[in-house]
């Protein structure tokens, strides 16, 4: 009877993770530089054959190892061809993988309860759902150093008997992704948890290490050949982006970031369900703490903890702290950490539920009102009721504005009927008695069908240069000549260079480098706060510059030129 009840819960759980991402992967398009940088990369392999190091925006070699690349290539080649929802579809695919696979992790060695609120709370904590609807490979390294853990557990759990085959094969596709971290953290975690556990020291090293190197077997094959077609330049990036990231000795800043920022990008990945933890705190009782002997007690407690609470909490601690040691710092560097910490919220969210139920009775009235304001400000949006007036004209206000307008002209059925659902889902938490932790998930799952299948592509697209690139591809096909793209502070970068990033990939990644190629003739894609600091200086060099076209958004133009 459990078995089946495990089975159906499985079942229900995928059905629900699949109706949460996969239906609104393709609505947004592409309007930051992280997304199209990574789907380019897959673009490149398909349309060069080459799947080792492929070259993209004007010569630029990937800054990441190519496994998320070929994930989402095989993806699109279905399709024919790279797209915002095929680029995305591997990091939902992860997301579900690895929701999936905590769940029947927990349900073996917990309840069957427990582990589907802790599943359910982590795949609604807002870092998780954000980069499982995201081309970037931050979802898929989570995915397989999360599983990888999971599995070397098992490995430590059944007596630490033969070889973890699959874990290592796993943390070797996250070297594959982002480099040896994914090695290195399954393997100090789990080494961690048996030094714990009293394991001899020596043993635990060396296991540890003999798995670690299995594991970088198929990143060094990958690197080897890497090497072969990028030579120095090669070996300079991946030593700047692994060794010199982690010891803060990067030629240029990235993501610079104070001690502190991963405890707020911790606290703010785990909206909304911080919030329930934080007016959890007004119905505690506290009790003065007891310094005296404060180790011992630790100690102590730590033998006591059940091994998949130690588990746990020791990814939670070890993770965090990692990732505090680089000046580089991400929020999605710490999503390995989110499985573990909703499991240890799914257990509190059980005992409020028995000991402290107005807790959850609070914060679900909270979501209610909130769904129901989505709603009640949409409408009045909609009813323009709202000035354009009152976005001034600041630097944003134009964009605020597009913005405001998009959101009047929504009158999709559907992205309406999501509008509705929050408040549909509000007024039945308030009408009913039986008010709990599942009506609290269907009310926190509505709020994101909303701004998932309506608000945010609504908003977001008005970002796009999607219909920037089909304007430029008009009046400078192809076939006219060659597009190259100047950018100032991407020539001025010591690293991480920038570059027309979304434009470039809807135009198939066929704007070249002006400032390293120097070309004899062809098109100039530039902003014009750029062509205003610079057009004297590509004169002085020889170009005949003629004003060719106007792109409205972002300021950009296009200049035909030679250089006789």
């Amino acid at each position: 009877m459990k078995s089946m009840l495990a089975n159906r819960t499985f079942l229900v759980l995928l059905v629900i993770c699949c109706i949460t991402l996969l239906p609104f992967l393709g609505l947004p398009e592409y309007h930051t530089k992280g997304e199209p940088r990574e789907a380019i990369v897959s673009y490149s392999m398909l349309a060069t054959d080459n799947w080792t190091l492929p070259r993209n925006n004007g010569g630029e070699m990937a800054y990441k190892p190519p496994f998320f690349h070929w994930c989402v290539a095989a993806v699109s080649a279905i399709g024919g061809e790279v797209t915002e929802a095929t680029s995305r579809i591997p990091s939902a695919i992860a997301l579900i993988v690895m929701t999936l696979w905590g769940f029947c992790f927990f349900r073996k060695r917990t309840t069957t309860r427990t582990a589907m609120l802790a599943a359910l709370i982590a795949f609604t904590s807002f870092e998780l759902h954000r980069a499982g609807a995201n081309c970037r490979v931050d979802m898929v390294l989570t995915m397989l150093t999360v599983c990888a853990l999971y599995l070397l557990y098992r490995w430590y759990e059944n007596g630490m008997r033969g070889i973890p085959l699959l874990a290592i094969l796993l943390m070797g596709l996250g070297t594959l992704t982002k480099g040896p971290v994914g090695s290195i953290i399954p393997c100090m975690v789990i080494g961690c948890v048996m030094l714990l556990r009293g394991v001899n020291f020596f043993k635990t090293f060396f296991l540890m290490l003999a798995w670690g190197v299995l594991s970088l077997i198929p990143y060094a094959i990958w690197f080897f050949f890497a090497w072969q077609q990028g030579g120095q330049e090669f070996l300079d990036l991946m030593y700047e982006e692994n060794i010199g990231r982690m010891t803060n000795t990067m030629g240029y800043n990235s993501c610079v970031e104070p001690w502190y920022y991963n405890f707020i990008t911790v606290f703010a990945g785990y909206v909304p369900w911080m919030l329930m933890l934080l007016i959890s705190l007004c119905f505690i009782q506290y009790r003065r703490p007891v310094m005296q002997g404060w180790w011992q007690r630790l100690v102590q407690w730590v033998r006591q903890l059940k091994d998949v609470d130690l588990f746990a909490l020791t990814a939670i601690i070890t993770i965090f702290v990692f990732y505090c040691i680089p000046q580089s710092k991400r929020s999605v560097y710490l999503m390995p950490i989110y499985p573990f910490i909703g499991y240890f919220i799914a257990r509190y969210v059980q005992w409020l539920e028995n000991q402290q139920k107005p807790v959850v009775r609070i914060y679900g009235s909270i979501l209610s009102v909130l769904g129901m304001l989505l709603l009640v400000v949409f409408l009045i949006v909609k009813g323009r009721l709202v000035p354009e007036s009152i976005f001034g004209t600041g630097k944003h206000a134009a964009d605020n504005i597009l913005m405001l307008q998009a959101l009047q002209q929504l009158s999709h059925p559907v992205q309406l009927a999501l509008l509705v659902l929050p408040t549909v889902l509000g007024i039945y938490w308030f009408a009913t008695h039986n008010k709990n932790i599942w009506t609290v998930l269907a009310l926190t799952f509505s709020i994101y069908y909303a701004l998932d299948g309506a608000i945010i592509p609504t908003v977001l697209n008005t970002k796009s240069v999607k219909e920037v690139a089909a304007d430029l591809d008009r009046h400078v096909p192809a076939s006219m000549g060659t597009l190259y793209e100047y950018i100032e502070e991407g020539v001025k970068a010591k690293g991480d260079p920038v570059h027309f990033f979304e434009v470039n990939f809807y135009l198939g990644n066929r704007i070249e480098s002006f400032h390293l190629q120097k070309p004899q003739e062809g098109f100039l894609l530039i902003t014009k706060t750029d062509a205003e600091r610079n057009m004297q200086a590509f004169q002085a060099e020889g170009y005949e510059m003629e004003l060719y076209h106007e792109l409205g958004k972002r300021q950009m133009q296009v200049y035909k030129f030679k250089r006789p």
